[in-house]
């Protein structure tokens, strides 16, 4: 497998680069072709042999590979590698594809429902059956996971990831970083605080302050004192 040669490949738009094999980067792979816009010529995994397919897509070596594959066209690249638990490996990713001058364009599934004047900017990832409501904003490299709700007036941060089933009432605003659950509920016009993370199934009905954890249960607001 180590005689895999991607010389042949053509690497200018709309051909885009995934990195990151593992099971995040197989659905990205789905999620791009299922666009029917851009073409995956491959993908960079520096744990998988060169040669190896992840859903078909050819591993064409890992991250020591992007400045050749930028001197010959390749513009594109989707950030494939989730961050679940660490989000700092994904932010690392990001800067090592930026560096090689590469470009993320949004992807969004047909299946998902994003309002016109919705805003998305670059590397975001929509996955099957979200919505993403009316005047909501997702900041660059945030993952919609499937069956995601953002509701209206919503400000989702940077590099955020909303796990499959979350619901996010209108008005909420989770900053950078944060991490919320399957199944998770946030009540109207909340605050989720940057790099804060949401268990599965949590309900939240107050403000998560910045690094903070909700486990699985209910948070509730501080209730006044028993006369």
């Amino acid at each position: 497998m180590d005689t895999f040669s991607w010389e042949h490949l053509q690497l200018e738009p709309p051909a885009l680069l995934v990195f990151g094999g593992g099971g995040h980067g197989k659905t990205v792979i789905d999620l791009a072709r299922a666009g029917g816009v851009y073409t995956v010529v491959g993908v960079l995994d520096d744990s998988l042999p060169v040669g190896s397919r992840v859903n078909g897509a050819p591993v064409l070596g890992g991250g020591a590979l992007l400045p050749a594959l930028a001197a010959r066209g390749l513009r594109l690249a989707a950030n494939a590698v989730g961050g679940i638990g660490n989000v700092q490996v994904r932010l690392r990713v990001f800067d090592l594809l930026e560096k090689a001058g590469l470009d993320f364009p949004t992807l969004v599934h047909p299946s998902a429902c994003v309002e016109p004047s919705a805003v998305l900017e670059g590397g975001v990832q929509v996955l099957a059956q979200s919505y993403i409501s009316s005047e909501a904003r997702v900041g660059f490299g945030t993952v919609i996971n499937a069956g995601v709700v953002v509701s209206h007036d919503c400000h989702i941060g940077r590099c955020v990831n909303l796990s499959p089933g979350a619901l996010l009432a209108g008005g909420v605003r989770v900053e950078d970083h944060a991490q919320i659950g399957m199944g998770a509920t946030v009540n109207l016009n909340l605050t989720i605080g940057s790099g804060a993370r949401v268990g599965n199934g949590a309900t939240v009905k107050a403000d998560v302050p910045a690094q903070g954890r909700v486990y699985a249960g209910t948070i509730w607001p501080p209730r006044p004192a028993a006369d």
